[in-house]
């Protein structure tokens, strides 16, 4: 525990991050396929001197500068934020290891923000072939922000060897290519390009469904269906694309989605297979809507038709980056840290000298105090596990919201938690939990104190423990 815990009630930390993440990355894909739309849809209006096209380009690039120059920068520092709050021993590593990256990627970035304002402010008042090549440009950057951002979120899964071989070295920085040009990071950029190409065409149709039917019905179609014609190849080819992407993830990494397609027929989803199910449900949906609706129907395709394809779109977006998240369980950079930010290799360490002496946010005398061995007044004792519970449980567990541990712990009283918390200790192969819980470490004083706080959580009254009894009574958060 390096640094001081961010403890968000009832939804947690992860739900922090995620929900900004969600709209964050579909408004990105957006940003990316909307800059090869535009390139393409002005190349074809200044080709076949099409007036009614342009016009349409203005008011849809005005949309885009809005939604993506606003919105979406505001998300990503606000991402930005979150990670840095909720796992700031990960992003430490992730800036430690690719701050070369960040900078060029935050190039690539202004240029991409600059020649967004500048095409929309520029129409009708430069070169037509001038012009066009802002949208050229903006096009390229914006690919290139998302060559760049791929490869640190690829390496998150899949580091690769290499690294992991000099990781805690200090020489991490020597693999800086192998770790970013890692296993996942081609099938992922392809598949990734793939969704950019289908939410142009999505968002496209947020703004062709406002086109008057009554009088331009004949442009309305022509711009519906051409914009259609985006998603059909990119969901042609995402399936090729996945299957490739699942091919070179880790063994381990594909348990618990295999797990849960093995167990379907017993209703035992595991969480991954749930959210690979919406996101491939969700693009299908997406996919017969455009077509049966959109592509068939253009002159009665309204804008509700539009914001309920962009909610699904949205929809199977959420699933798929959390199923691309819980891959990664239990580690946040596998093979190497924890989703609790233990690295892999400190953990004999923190077992054997304990976890919160190595923190520099615990007092002096209490290392002290705790160093000794020495009996500890309950309370005291509690305050101890409260703080264990801080740095290894609350980045996945609240105490009353999501994953309550209230609700895990149910009815078990001093003796079980023990129990359940050495299994976690213990980390063992064949362990039910091993596939998506980090292990536990610390002394066993430090896990006994663990214990002690849990137990004050539960439903059961505490027999074995009279001072955690009487804690229990005399806590007005405790539930009888």
């Amino acid at each position: 525990m390096n640094y001081p815990v961010w403890d968000v009630p009832v939804i947690g930390s992860g739900w922090v991050i995620g929900m900004i993440a969600i709209f964050h990355v579909l408004v990105s894909h957006f940003a990316v396929g909307g800059g090869i739309y535009f390139a393409f849809a002005e190349y074809k209006a200044r080709k076949e001197k099409s007036k009614e096209w342009l016009s349409y380009l203005k008011g849809h690039s005005k949309f885009f500068l809005v939604l993506t120059g606003v919105y979406g920068a505001v998300t990503g520092v606000g991402i930005w934020f979150a990670i840095g709050l909720a796992h700031p021993e990960a992003t430490s590593t992730l800036i430690h290891n690719f701050v070369f990256g960040w900078a060029i990627e935050w190039v690539f970035f202004i240029v991409e923000l600059s020649a967004a304002a500048v095409y929309y402010y520029t129409w009708d008042k430069i070169p037509a072939k001038l012009h066009l090549k802002i949208a050229y440009l903006y096009a390229a950057a914006s690919v290139l922000t998302l060559v760049i951002i791929n490869g640190i979120l690829t390496f998150m899964l899949t580091p690769g060897q290499a690294w992991l071989s000099v990781a805690g070295t200090g020489k991490e920085a020597d693999q800086f290519w192998l770790a970013f040009f890692n296993p996942t990071y081609f099938p992922s950029l392809f598949l990734r390009l793939a969704v950019c190409c289908s939410m142009a065409g999505i968002f496209a149709l947020v703004t062709a469904s406002q086109i008057d039917s009554e009088t331009l019905g004949a442009f309305k179609v022509l711009v519906v269906r051409w914009s259609t014609r985006w998603l059909f190849p990119s969901f042609l080819l995402m399936p090729i694309f996945f299957l490739w992407y699942l091919a070179v993830v880790p063994e381990e990494s594909k348990g618990l989605l295999q797990l849960g397609m093995q167990t379907i027929g017993q209703g035992t989803f595991t969480q991954v297979t749930r959210a690979a199910l919406v996101s491939v449900m969700g693009s299908a949906t997406v996919l017969a809507i455009v077509y049966f609706i959109a592509y068939l129907y253009p002159k009665d395709f309204g804008t509700g038709h539009a914001f309920a394809v962009l909610f699904i779109a949205l929809s199977a977006t959420a699933a798929t980056e959390y199923a691309r998240e819980t891959l990664r369980k239990p580690f946040v950079i596998n093979q190497h840290m924890y989703s609790s930010g233990v690295r892999q290799n400190e953990r004999d360490k923190f077992n054997q000298e304990g976890y919160l002496t190595h923190s520099p946010w615990v007092k002096p005398e209490e290392k002290q105090q705790w160093a000794s061995q020495q009996p500890l007044a309950h309370a005291d004792q509690v305050e101890r596990g409260r703080l264990i519970f801080l740095g290894q449980c609350v980045n996945c567990h609240t105490v009353k919201g999501y994953r309550s541990m209230e609700i895990l712990l149910g009815e078990r009283d001093r003796k079980a938690i023990g129990s359940l918390l050495e299994t976690l200790h213990a980390a063992k192969p064949d362990s039910p939990y091993t596939k998506f819980m980090p292990p536990l470490v610390g002394t066993v004083a430090e896990r006994e104190a663990l214990a002690d706080y849990l137990s004050t959580l539960g439903t059961k009254p505490l027999s074995s423990s009279p001072l955690m009894a009487e804690h229990r009574a005399s806590d007005p958060t405790v539930h009888k």
